[in-house]
């Protein structure tokens, strides 16, 4: 490898120590205060941000970080704990949304200033302001490029036969 690559690999490295160190960290934090879950915290967290608290599930599981069979899974033990519930459109019967129910935003808002402390003692206090904008900066602009991408396995095939 070149230098270039080195550099590449270095930062990649990096942020994915970085953002498993904290996750883990913040995760530990929440369990330890007797909140929901991280992965559940998250769920929610999207959920909230949608239109009257809910989204497709393939919206969400776009959203959230984590596999499409593990997100309806997740989504399957919050509708258990009360917390969200499925709804089938009523126009298209193949899409199905998650919405928050008013437990989950419950837990939600509880939840939420000891995720916010969690951010600030597991990962931005270690970075200057200047490091949280560029940092902040370069990872839009990685986000921002693969949005256009469309994950469809035919898709994923051309992409990786075009970069070889």
């Amino acid at each position: 490898m070149d230098t270039a690559d080195d550099t590449g690999v270095a930062a990649w490295r990096a942020m994915l120590l970085a953002y498993n160190a904290a996750l883990r960290a913040i995760d530990s934090d929440l369990t330890r205060a007797g909140t929901i879950p991280l992965t559940w915290y998250d769920v929610l967290l999207e959920l909230n941000a949608g239109p009257r608290r809910r989204l497709r599930m393939n919206d969400l599981a776009d959203r959230v970080v984590l596999s499409r069979t593990r997100v309806s899974r997740l989504v399957d033990e919050m509708v258990a704990a009360g917390l969200v519930t499925k709804i089938r459109d009523e126009e298209d019967r193949r899409v199905v949304w998650a919405a928050m129910t008013d437990e989950g935003a419950s837990a939600f808002h509880g939840t939420a200033p000891r995720y916010l402390r969690g951010i600030e003692q597991h990962f931005a206090q270690y970075l200057t302001e200047e490091e949280k904008q560029v940092m902040a900066a370069a990872l839009t602009k990685v986000r921002k490029a693969h949005a256009e991408v469309i994950s469809t396995p035919e898709a994923l095939r051309r992409s990786t036969r075009t970069t070889r």
